[in-house]
């Protein structure tokens, strides 16, 4: 497609289209504009938000698809990439075949659509787990969200605007820990430390993944460090400084200078790939401890400013920068 090709069951026009499309300016959306939009779900308040979807959404999908399409090295030829593409180029051809959003029953008709789409691009294939930016997903559920007829306590959409980070790193400690105890039969103890009552808006399921690939990571890093050793493994600490946002993960052996820069890089890991333990592995059920080499990459789409200086052999020290309510609200 990046010589404009037809891809296989796609005609040239839409293959065409998808490249006009991709040359448009996408139009972004901070966390405070969805926050106060979506606190006032109106009839009228939904039109608007299904009708710059509808614009919006075939953007954004159709430059993902123009990118798998441009991967070098002949990735844009393995399956695996192959069926997300098809999957952009299935939803953008649902998008542009939409008519013009002008009353309620068009919205509605187009919120249907927008949830099978999701449906779609839920798809736990590995490479479309972070191959799929979060931002389309972001705004498209949001919309879908602001329809729950009864929303959770303190919800604008999938905005929290009462989110405890204690209890969130809670929740993804547990599921990390999980992990490791299926994978090693122990797992270190996880400390938390933090005012649980300090809230600010924020996405939960967000926070929950980089809590939790962090933990993850950390969790595996002592493990493997103390199991065979006399010594007892000291406890992941998590600390969650009261008013600004701080959560900090020590311990582990470290990662290795020479990996630094690669750590951020799709597909690198300390860690052997499960695949090649385990070929016959299924995708779309497993969770594994480590090996995929995308945790750490994917949780800085949803934080971009991660810092993750490591000190060998004392470990790992991970923060996310401190950001007020205020702050995190212009988050998109």
């Amino acid at each position: 497609m990046a010589a404009r090709k037809a891809a296989v069951g796609f005609s040239k026009d839409l293959i065409e289209e998808v490249h006009r499309w991709g040359a448009m300016k996408q139009t972004g959306v901070s966390l405070r504009y969805m926050m106060e939009f979506g606190s006032r779900p109106t009839p009228r308040n939904l039109l608007i938000s299904a009708q710059f979807l509808h614009k919006e959404l075939p953007i954004r999908i159709a430059r993902r698809a123009i990118e798998l399409d441009s991967l070098p090295y002949g990735l844009s030829q393995k399956p695996a990439v192959l069926k997300v593409r098809d999957w952009y180029l299935d939803s953008f051809r649902d998008l542009r075949s939409f008519p013009d959003i002008k009353d309620k029953n068009d919205e509605l008709e187009f919120t249907q659509m927008i949830k099978m789409i999701k449906v779609r691009h839920n798809n736990k294939d590995v490479l479309n787990y972070f191959l799929v930016p979060f931002k389309i997903m972001a705004n498209s559920g949001q919309h879908v969200a602001l329809h729950d007829p009864n929303p959770p306590p303190n919800c604008v959409g999938y905005i929290d605007t009462k989110m405890s980070p204690v209890e969130v790193a809670r929740s993804a400690s547990e599921d990390a820990r999980s992990i490791c105890l299926r994978e090693y039969g122990s797992s270190p103890d996880i400390n938390i430390y933090g005012d649980p009552k300090f809230t600010f808006p924020y996405v939960p399921t967000h926070l929950h993944l980089m809590v939790f690939e962090l933990v993850k990571n950390s969790l595996r890093a002592v493990q493997e460090r103390f199991m065979d050793s006399d010594k007892v493994a000291p406890p992941v600490r998590i600390i969650v400084a009261d008013g600004l946002e701080d959560v900090t993960i020590k311990a582990g052996g470290g990662i290795p200078r020479s990996g630094l820069p690669r750590i951020f890089t799709y597909l690198y890991s300390t860690a052997k790939n499960p695949l090649d333990e385990q070929p016959d592995i299924d995708l779309g059920t497993a969770t594994t401890m480590a090996g995929y080499g995308y945790g750490l990459p994917i949780s800085r789409l949803y934080a971009r400013h991660r810092c993750l200086p490591s000190l060998v052999p004392v470990g790992r020290f991970s923060r996310t920068p401190a950001m007020s309510a205020d702050a995190a609200k212009n988050q998109c």
